[in-house]
């Protein structure tokens, strides 16, 4: 009797398992299974803040009046470290909160303005010398004789250690407050601050829009116009090149200008209702009062001796400039298409700035050696516990402001087709 064939019977992976070894049990085929992959162990998941939409979005008025706070709180210290932590909190709320919108680019360029601010305030120094009394001399430049009417001023001279500090200190004040600046200009979208201004307002801030706008075309026909000419195999360096350049820029400009003119005048730009006269005196009067009040209460919070007299001040200025735009709203024939809530996460971020310069405000009553270094004689600075410890209350946008949405990314071209094998 010939053998079973369990081959024919069966086919050929009745009798071997994977890779033709012999398979364990009589015809059965068992596959081979390759050991399961570990898993990696679960982690937590931390909530994550809401995305950005129109109903959660922070005010920009809030982003605003929150670099104001920071603003303020680096108008009342010179100590570098105190400085240094207030640039650190502005960057890295811009830098968990800004979108990628052209406007939140500007945070780079106001860096950069700090510090071309700092190297300007310290070339002054050493050409123009400083009041600041030091025996600790670094060098000795050439120093120029002047007129007998020029006294008090001097060109050249002894260069010192505390003339040098006093002016790096001084141009790292202001180049905090540029900063502060740009952090709001970063965050803050211009176009629906505009749509934020109360009515008496609009017809400026729409000037300011088209004014802010014109340099970014500008540039953008330049480039566009640079790159006609390169490819053309033209040169793009040179006087003759700009000027071959600049008329083409200037005429688009023209052009945009008219083409503006043209649609704000089809959408009834311009007109008013009528207001009696003794109300539009009363407008005139609170606006401006208001502002003269705004000013000189902005002035005493940043001067040293008019902390008294600038909340309060302030305070009512801003009472009556709010009801003198208040009464100027009703001249302007608009309505406002969806107009920005101020919500609780607004009121948050415009509080964290509030806080911020309210607890600088008060540590300057206990602690003013601390804010405000001397130079004479030289010491380090120190950074003092409580003032630091204030400053970290601007870090409060960057957990409860809502997270900016990704832009979207564009679909991946489809792959070409592969060609057509080739019979044999």
């Amino acid at each position: 009797m010939p053998p079973r064939n369990e081959e024919a019977e069966h086919g050929p992976e009745a009798g071997t398992g994977a890779g033709g070894e012999p398979s364990p049990a009589g015809g059965r085929a068992f596959t081979q299974r390759s050991a399961p992959a570990r898993r990696s162990p679960r982690r937590r998941r931390t909530p994550a803040a809401p995305v950005a939409s129109r109903s959660n979005a922070v005010h920009p008025g809030a982003w605003w009046l929150w670099a104001l706070g920071l603003a303020t709180a680096a108008s009342r210290t010179n100590n570098p470290l105190l400085l240094g932590l207030l640039v650190g909190v502005a960057g890295y709320v811009v830098a968990a909160r800004k979108t990628d919108a052209p406007w939140a680019r500007s945070y780079t360029a106001f860096i950069k303005i700090g510090l071309f601010v700092v190297g300007i305030r310290l070339v002054f120094n050493l050409v123009l010398g400083s009041p600041i009394p030091g025996s600790h001399t670094l060098f000795t430049l050439p120093q120029l004789p002047l007129p007998d009417w020029a006294k008090g001023i001097r060109v050249g001279g002894r260069v010192t250690a505390e003339g040098m500090l006093f002016a790096l200190y001084d141009g790292a004040r202001l180049a905090t407050l540029l900063i502060c600046v740009g952090a709001a200009n970063a965050l803050a979208n211009p176009a629906r601050l505009l749509k934020s201004l109360p009515g008496a307002l609009y017809e400026a801030g729409v000037a300011v829009v088209v004014a802010m706008t014109f340099a970014p075309n500008m540039v953008a026909d330049v480039v566009r116009l640079r790159t006609a000419r390169r490819l053309r195999g033209r040169p793009t360096g040179g006087i003759r090149a700009i000027a071959q350049i600049g008329l083409p820029v200037l005429e688009g400009a023209l052009e945009r200008s008219v083409a503006v003119a043209a649609s704000m005048d089809a959408r009834g730009y311009g007109r008013t209702a009528q207001v009696p006269t003794p109300v539009r005196h009363l407008t005139t009067a609170l606006t401006l009062g208001g502002l003269l009040g705004v000013c000189a209460g902005t002035y005493g919070l940043l001067a040293s001796e008019g902390a008294g007299y600038g909340i309060p001040v302030l305070a009512a200025g801003l009472a009556a400039s709010l009801a003198g735009l208040r009464l100027g709203g009703r001249r302007q024939l608009r309505t406002r298409y969806r107009p920005d809530r101020w919500g609780a996460r607004s009121w948050l971020v415009a509080g964290s700035g509030a806080m911020v310069a309210a607890l600088m405000l008060w540590a300057g009553t206990y602690a003013p050696d601390a804010l405000t270094l001397g130079v004479v004689p030289l010491s380090a600075p120190a950074l003092p516990l409580w003032p630091a410890l204030s400053l970290l209350a601007g870090l409060l946008p960057a957990f409860v402001a809502p997270v900016p949405a990704a832009s979207p990314v564009p679909p991946a071209p489809p792959a070409p087709p592969a060609p057509p094998k080739e019979s044999a």
